[in-house]
């Protein structure tokens, strides 16, 4: 059987079926999805605790694909601890990231695979993250239209904290056997969970969470708030509105817009029971209501609050035509870690700053902050950042030693020292 075609029927079967329990999916693991699974992934990942690399694995391949789909058979297939690194988060604290082995990451994905042709017939419209054809500009959209267009005069803004770390493995495993009745995967999954982390050479078990660098983890973490937070929002609390509500949910960060400041009071009073049922709970600090919409102004009687999603902080302003429309710019957040990326990688390459080298590294940089960033009305932010990188590259340029060599009027002529700029919105749609 075609690979393709067999998720595609295990899709069709889940469309069709919302309540059927898939009880034989272990079969489509053979070294031949793997092999083509193989060809989907990102060979450019750290290292897991093995130390092996995705080109030392892929010169062996057809081999390895053999062996593990051999140890599923016989059940002796053991997951290996992640390794876990520290990613700076912007805010001067760091995210847990766990990076699995090459081998163990090829088996996860071909999961993840077979998870993704079931329940990407059960999410619900309100989800985006991590999901196929459901970018981060889909949700900056769906939310632009939500203001613009419905009956939107408040704006929940929540936040979990530290989701990923903990997710309750018994809940989960619970979710899971509600579509899924396959033995083989489900035990394998439940292998993932407990695998733990390997820290300075020691392996940590976890008896909750989910490491985030792994490719099950994203579709384990939707399935999880899918059922926690979109399903409980979707058919109990908004049936019980007087007004409109509307989630908008990318991965664990999420708003809720509302037409009536009660109906978003009582979100404040019934969601931190709901999610603390499942392990979960909210960031204090970083949730809060505010007025928000084309009356917000008239409502709190002084400029409308602000309110961060996906990057963006959201502002109450007006098109050029002079109607209401909410402006999409840049967080400070978000461009504080852009630029603390661009300070650190100078630092790191000082050996390079005489070459073009850095011209090019530097340009590709910007070209993707602003492949995300530029929405309409960023450009002024955009060409503040451009100005920022080229003052940190002239603050490392002068670090060699000759500041008098260096300044504005000498290198505005040099094209080596030229970046690109960003001069309309590349989504002008979102």
């Amino acid at each position: 059987m075609d690979m393709s075609t067999g998720l595609d029927r295990v899709a069709e079967k889940a469309r069709k079926d919302s309540r059927v329990r898939f009880t034989a999916l272990a079969h489509h693991i053979t070294p031949e999805f793997l092999k083509e699974t193989w060809k989907l992934m990102n060979h450019e990942g750290a290292l897991g605790v093995d130390g092996e690399s995705a080109q030392e694995f892929e010169r062996d391949l057809e081999r390895r694909a053999d062996e593990i789909v051999a140890e599923l058979k016989a059940g002796k297939y053991k997951a290996p601890p992640v390794r876990r690194v520290e990613i700076p988060k912007g805010d001067g604290r760091t995210r847990p990231l766990g990076i699995p082995t090459i081998q163990d990451r090829l088996l996860q994905r071909a999961v993840a695979r077979i998870l993704e042709a079931i329940y990407e017939t059960e999410f619900l419209d309100v989800s985006y993250g991590f999901r196929p054809g459901r970018s981060p500009h889909r949700a900056l959209r769906a939310l632009r239209k939500q203001i613009v267009g419905k009956k939107v005069n408040y704006v929940y803004e929540a936040d979990i904290r530290a989701y990923f770390d903990h997710i309750n493995h018994k809940w989960l495993m619970k979710m899971l056997a509600l579509r899924i009745g396959d033995p083989v995967i489900l035990r394998l999954i439940g292998k993932w969970l407990k695998a733990g982390v390997m820290v300075d050479g020691v392996v940590v078990r976890t008896e909750e969470g989910t490491p985030q660098g792994g490719p099950i983890s994203p579709i384990l973490a939707n399935i999880y708030l899918h059922y926690v937070l979109d399903l409980w929002f979707e058919r109990v609390f908004r049936r019980q509105c007087r007004g409109e509500a509307y989630l908008t949910r990318f991965a664990d960060d999420y708003v809720v817009c509302f037409q009536y400041e009660r109906d978003a009071k009582r979100l404040g009073k019934e969601l931190p029971g709901r999610l603390s049922k499942f392990n979960l709970e909210l960031a204090e600090g970083k949730t809060r209501l505010i007025a928000f919409g084309r009356y917000a102004e008239g409502r709190c009687g002084r400029r409308p609050e602000t309110f961060e999603f996906l990057g963006f902080k959201h502002v109450c302003g007006k098109d050029r035509q002079g109607r209401f429309a909410p402006i999409r710019i840049p967080s400070v957040k978000s461009c504080r870690k852009f630029l603390d990326r661009v300070r650190t990688w100078l630092m790191l390459h000082l050996h390079l700053i005489k070459r073009r080298e850095p011209q090019a590294h530097l340009a590709a940089m910007l070209r993707g902050f602003y492949q995300y960033f530029s929405l309409m009305h960023s450009q002024p932010k955009l060409k503040w950042v451009w100005h920022e990188v080229k003052l940190q590259w002239i603050r490392a340029l002068r670090r060699q030693g000759r500041p008098g060599k260096v300044n504005w009027k000498h290198l505005r002529v040099c094209d080596w020292y030229e970046l690109p700029r960003v001069s309309k919105a590349l989504h002008p749609m979102v």
